[in-house]
């Protein structure tokens, strides 16, 4: 008998190898702008956030007007590398062990609906995720809303949902949805920050992470 009904991943730095492209889309963008860039760490560390969030973040001075600017020239430089983004070794197995031990899987993202649909077809995945939800439908990690919405659509309880990321906001979405946590310590966030917000476990690697699903989910 699984103990969560329903196990919802986020997708960049948790399926995606990301973060790094990511990193470098809002540093070239803000150099587009003539805006000196945040350091690397900084923008890892928004990573999860809505973009125009996560830029408010990061850059708290910059005029009202100048966000959307931003978003767009951000948007340019992540779109023009996302085709040689790849997923963490052994993602897609995981995800197929998952599901034949009869897990729900869902996708709560900092994503835009566009974006995240475009990363599901080319990566193959979309068949294992039965909702999922982005950050132009709901509010902005860490507010509770996504893990709400998809609790609600698949008829599952706190307590029988699981949330996976690699981030902070992601552990602070799942706390303040009385949703229990997983952390990955190969995505945004370093390790020691993950285990501040004390999740269940947080894995090195994605074996790691299959190996406890299989074992303790």
């Amino acid at each position: 008998m699984t103990r969560f009904k329903l196990i919802v991943f986020d997708w960049d730095g948790t399926l995606m190898d990301s973060a790094a492209a990511i990193v470098a889309a809002i540093q070239a963008g803000c150099r587009d702008l003539s805006i000196e860039p945040p350091s690397d760490a900084t923008a890892r560390h928004i990573i999860g956030l809505g973009l125009t969030e996560a830029l408010q973040v990061v850059l708290p001075e910059l005029p009202a007007s100048r966000y959307p600017v931003l978003v767009e020239r951000y948007r340019h430089h992540f779109l023009a590398h996302d085709e040689e983004l790849v997923l963490f070794e052994g993602v897609s197995d995981m995800l197929e062990a998952l599901t034949d031990a009869g897990h729900l899987l869902g996708v709560a993202t900092g994503k835009s609906r566009r974006g995240l649909d475009r990363a599901l077809a080319e990566s193959g995945l979309a068949a294992f995720f039965q909702g999922t939800r982005c950050v132009d439908e709901c509010h902005s990690k860490p507010h509770p809303q996504m893990l709400q919405q998809l609790m609600a659509e698949f008829d599952t309880s706190p307590g029988s949902t699981l949330m996976i990321g690699d981030t902070t906001h992601d552990l602070m979405m799942a706390r303040n949805a009385g949703v229990a946590a997983l952390a990955v310590a190969y995505g945004a966030h370093p390790r020691a920050e993950l285990l501040a917000e004390e999740p269940l476990y947080c894995a090195e690697n994605v074996s790691e992470l299959r190996t406890w699903l299989i074992r303790h989910a």
